[in-house]
């Protein structure tokens, strides 16, 4: 199901709008805040946000820019007027910003959803090579950022490489010897427990990455 933010302050306008698109299949969830939208759209990975270009304490500028840095395949449709992001930030993100200036009509709002959650549809089919994606999980190989549907976590390289190596080979088991080798890039020691204990801190930041322990031989990460 296409997932769908609303962030708009306006909490009549934003429930007004949330069941127009929940009757119409799409999943939605909404904040009134900003910061918290944002927070929402790394966890949640909404296909379309919808912003409104009046929210309080943070500037739109600053909310579409963060929102598109965290997932530049992402489309935001601000509700407000065009003036409100500047051309710097619309320079940045070439495409990705529609506007609809407030008060608008159900059946605009829904073409543009409909207009913007096909081209995602069709940016999804082709796999960007700054993410590597397994169900809800997702590692953005710039960033060093773990996400899942619960939490979003920085790692250390260690365990970016390890978690790397995981997702490439998602599905199989890999041994210790060879996550040895590919992560820390030298021979394996069989008296060391790096490898157990690099697992068991990527286990802690994020409770539920479904990392299985093939006792006596390695780990595997489950396919989502």
């Amino acid at each position: 199901m296409i997932q769908l933010l609303v962030v708009d302050g306006d909490l009549s306008a934003a429930r007004f709008v949330r069941r127009a698109l929940e009757a119409r299949g799409f999943r939605v969830i909404s904040t009134a805040d900003g910061l918290e939208g944002v927070r929402s759209a790394q966890l949640q990975h909404p296909s379309v946000v919808l912003l409104s270009a009046d929210l309080p304490g943070v500037s739109t500028d600053a909310l579409v820019a963060a929102l598109l840095i965290d997932d530049p395949k992402r489309a935001v449709i601000v509700l407000g007027p065009p003036t409100s992001v500047s051309e710097r930030v619309l320079g940045l993100f070439p495409g990705s910003v529609d506007f609809l200036p407030k008060p608008f009509g159900l059946a605009d709002l829904l073409a543009r959803v409909r207009i913007r959650t096909a081209q995602r549809a069709v940016a999804d089919a082709t796999p960007d090579p700054n993410y590597l994606v397994s169900g809800d999980l997702r590692l953005d190989l710039r960033q060093r950022r773990l996400t899942s549907s619960t939490r979003s976590v920085d790692l250390s390289q260690r365990e970016f490489a390890l978690i790397r190596h995981l997702l490439r080979h998602r599905g199989r088991v890999c041994t210790r010897s060879e996550l040895f080798t590919h992560v820390w890039g030298y021979a394996y020691d069989p008296g060391s427990n790096v490898v157990d204990v690099t697992i068991a801190r990527l286990r802690a930041k994020l409770y539920d990455l479904h990392i299985e322990t093939v006792r006596n031989v390695g780990y595997s990460l489950r396919e989502a």
